[in-house]
């Protein structure tokens, strides 16, 4: 079992605004749909990061960038157009990091080229 963190600032805000949006009845059938999307693959990601239904592989391209293995997992099973959620392990033991959710890249030459990545603190650069 794992614990999940976000990445500060952006996924932290992200994620607690959509929650409190959510938590307080004023969020779009979009933001309730994405939550809950987002919410069952962070359960999933926290009990077993190779669950097979969230796909999740290294993306080579990142990891050479931030000099730290960074890993995609699906938001649906069998989607990949769906997005995904980009994360890395610790910074502590059991640990996972939410470092950027995104839509699927559509452009495959330069695929991971335009995201950028959430801090971790001391161990993303």
């Amino acid at each position: 079992m794992f614990t999940i963190r976000m990445g500060i600032p952006e996924m932290e805000g992200f994620w607690d605004t959509l929650e409190k949006k959510v938590e307080a009845g004023a969020a779009s059938r979009e933001e309730i749909k994405l939550y809950k999307k987002i919410g069952k693959a962070l359960y999933l990601l926290s009990e077993d990061p190779r669950y097979p239904g969230l796909n999740s592989h290294e993306i080579s391209s990142l990891t050479a960038r931030y000099g730290r293995k960074v890993w995609e997992s699906y938001l649906e099973n069998r989607t990949p157009a769906a997005g995904g959620i980009f994360w890395t392990y610790g910074p502590g033991q059991g640990e996972i990091t939410v470092v950027a959710i995104e839509p699927h890249p559509d452009d495959k030459s330069n695929a991971y080229k335009s995201i950028t990545l959430s801090s971790m603190g001391e161990v993303l650069k």
